[in-house]
């Protein structure tokens, strides 16, 4: 066995043995490796095209200063994109401790599939990082999270940034631009809301609360919240649970009952829910009609803890729960808005 663990070591594998995180196995420390490996040659051909133009389909890098601090995102832009004619834009945050490049990862999120099925543009910024790589980065999503809150960088300048570089380089419909993001980046897309709903359509938080200090929003911004019943780091009622391992990065998290509440009223809904899907593992509730024509939309599993329903967790005790695609069910509610 020492041998086999030497040459995996020696070949770049790096298994840890004994206790492990969330349960992990070393098949699935190995296959998590792996992906990363194959999502390191991808990244290296995307960023080949920093700081150039996007010509056509195929996966981008750049890089650009804000607020004194270097900053990146990647784009993907489907095979479908024809330059005459304006495309939406779907902005996917990661989450607290992520980056970019993990976001896009297909295998975990799917997000890249889905621009290609539907011909919408996805663009991943990366969060706040001490690290050049920009690994182990965060969201200044006003009471959370990690580097990025502590240090008070201006995150909603950059991805406001982000968005006219990218409208530079794609011809992009402004009237169809969205977010999502997971945990500490579905944070981040309520902190958009609140103060970039010139820009912002709508926004699908995923496993992520309103934590925002101050939200005054222009105009109506439609929401869908998707969150998982038994979430371990971001309580469904409310608390950091024991998923989140050090409190101090995070917040005391609102819960998804107040935080629905808020936008309810921020958008002038209507507070009794109409049941828009009702089946085993999964429901969904919608708030409406709202000022602007605008919606709120909650979408509730029932397992799959903190993560992405419909998507793969490369490691956790708790696969994602199945019984929704979030991408699915976030790209139905972007169309109509």
């Amino acid at each position: 066995m020492r041998s086999v663990i030497l040459f995996l070591c020696m070949a770049g594998f790096m298994p840890v043995l004994g206790a492990s995180e969330g349960g992990d196995t070393l098949r699935q420390r190995l296959k998590e490796r792996v992906l990363e490996r194959q999502q390191e040659r991808a990244d290296a051909g995307a960023r080949s095209d920093a700081g150039g133009s996007i010509a056509g389909a195929g996966d981008y890098a750049f890089n650009m200063k804000h607020g004194g601090l270097e900053r990146m995102y990647r784009v993907h832009v489907p095979r479908s994109y024809v330059p005459g004619k304006p495309v939406p834009l779907v902005f996917a945050l990661h989450g607290g401790g992520g980056n970019m490049d993990y976001q896009a990862t297909d295998e975990y999120y799917g997000l890249i599939s889905k621009s290609e099925r539907e011909g919408f543009v996805v663009v991943f910024p990366n969060g706040y990082s001490r690290l050049r790589s920009g690994k182990f980065a965060t969201w200044n999503a006003g009471n959370c999270c990690g580097g990025a809150r502590d240090e008070n960088v201006d995150d909603v300048g950059f991805i406001r940034q982000v968005v006219d570089d990218v409208a530079g380089r794609v011809n992009v419909d402004r009237g169809r631009i969205y977010a999502t993001g997971m945990s500490n980046g579905g944070l981040m897309s309520y902190r958009l809301a609140c103060e970039m709903s010139d820009v912002f359509s709508a926004i699908a938080p995923v496993a992520g609360t309103d934590n925002t200090r101050a939200c005054s929003p222009a105009r109506a911004v439609s929401v869908l919240h998707i969150h998982a019943r038994n979430d371990t780091h971001v309580l469904f009622d409310g608390g950091a649970g024991p998923g989140a391992r050090d409190k101090s990065k995070v917040t005391d998290f609102t819960s998804v009952p107040a935080t629905v509440a808020k936008w309810v009223g921020l958008n002038g809904c209507n507070s009794t829910p109409r049941r828009v899907l009702d089946k085993h593992g999964v429901y969904c509730e919608v708030y409406a009609p709202c000022r602007d024509k605008a919606e709120v939309q909650l979408c509730v599993t029932e397992s799959g803890g903190h993560s992405w329903p419909g998507g793969h967790k490369p490691r956790g005790d708790e696969a994602p729960s199945q019984a929704i695609s979030a991408n699915d069910v976030m790209w139905e509610f972007f169309t109509r808005h």
